[in-house]
């Protein structure tokens, strides 16, 4: 997702130490064993309440008009828009950093998140670990953060395996989109940002299919979701990647996006969280365009700095929202993110 420009020996994890991740939450004991909820509570209540199983030989769906149907898309959708027309937070881009960034966000019930998605698939790159294939590595000690999200994982040493990166994308998704203090309006492409006296108040939005046919169509005008805080979480370069900080540079609020530089893991997964920052007021980036525009290295197939970088953001946008934030509770929050935050903080000042 971007803003768009288109023309352009292992055992199983079966314990865990710690449930929630670092950022906040109580620990567990150890000994205490992840075990599946036996409530039934994702079943509707007819299902639940069926004494017997559906007829399949005959069987047949309630009479529906097909005018309902639409009238039913359409008027949830456009109520959304509404809703979401003045919000928050706008976290554009919906792949694994601006996924975790809203997961963190959402635990505020009072904070309401409108994510943009160009795609009509949101996840990004986590639908597969890297490549073609499709385990998930992720680096400690982010595997805390699938403690808290519930997903199995193989451990290593210094690192953990998710058996596919597809399951960290659609658990989080599920858990996520259940929220309701979140929309997610995917196949929707951030065409620009709206700036007022040098602060990002929000974003110019617009179906992705229309973006992409802005030169064989006329007079396609946009529309807009004004925020309190903008999360640009757009990848790195590419077709629809790094356009966020891009856009900054174009309009003259910041001097250079110099890219991405040449992979070098342990480096630029620290980097990347170090980096997470407010760019300018209004507006924060976090995932892979922190490397665009700061020059650091190309992460590769892991996935740790991702969800971190993710999470950093959100609470760098509750505390621009003056709301209660792990970053400023310091005593509460992973040392290595303490560090973290206290340079980004130099940075900024700088």
């Amino acid at each position: 997702m971007a803003f768009s420009t288109l023309a352009s020996s292992s055992t199983t994890t079966t314990f865990f130490g710690r449930r929630s991740s670092f950022l906040h939450g109580t620990q567990l004991p150890s000994s205490l064993r992840l075990l599946p909820s036996s409530k039934p509570s994702n079943l509707s209540i007819s299902a639940v309440a069926s004494s017997s199983p559906y007829d399949l030989s005959s069987f047949k769906f309630d009479p529906i008009k097909e005018s309902i149907v639409s009238r039913e898309m359409t008027r949830r959708y456009m109520m959304d828009v509404i809703s979401y027309a003045d919000t928050d937070v706008v976290v554009v881009g919906a792949g694994s950093a601006g996924l975790s960034c809203a997961y963190e966000l959402s635990k505020n019930p009072n904070v309401n998140i409108a994510i943009i998605e160009q795609s009509v698939s949101p996840g990004g790159g986590a639908w597969l670990g890297g490549q073609l294939f499709s385990a998930m590595v992720v680096r400690k000690p982010a595997h805390l953060f699938l403690n808290e999200l519930g997903i199995d994982y193989d451990e290593q040493d210094n690192y953990v395996v998710i058996k596919h990166a597809a399951l960290f994308t659609s658990t989080i998704m599920s858990k996520l989109l259940a929220r309701p203090n979140v929309k997610l309006f995917n196949a929707v492409a951030a065409e620009d940002l709206i700036v007022k006296n040098g602060r990002v108040g929000g974003v110019v939005t617009n179906w992705a299919l229309v973006s992409m046919n802005h030169d064989t169509q006329s007079c396609m005008d946009p529309n807009v979701m004004e925020a309190k805080v903008v999360v640009s979480s757009c990848g790195h370069d590419g077709p629809f990647g790094a356009t966020g900080v891009k856009r900054l540079k174009s309009i003259g609020l910041i001097d250079s996006v110099p890219g991405m530089k040449a992979l070098d893991m342990n480096t630029a997964e620290d980097a990347i969280v170090r980096l997470t920052r407010e760019i300018v007021p209004g507006m924060i980036v976090t995932g892979m365009e922190v490397a665009e525009i700061d020059g650091a290295p190309r992460m590769g197939p892991t996935f740790g700095a991702m969800m971190i970088s993710g999470q950093k953001a959100a609470h760098l946008a509750l505390k621009a929202l003056g709301l209660p934030n792990a970053l400023d509770n310091v005593g509460n929050i992973h040392p290595e993110l303490v560090m973290a935050a206290a340079e980004s903080a130099e940075i900024a000042e700088a």
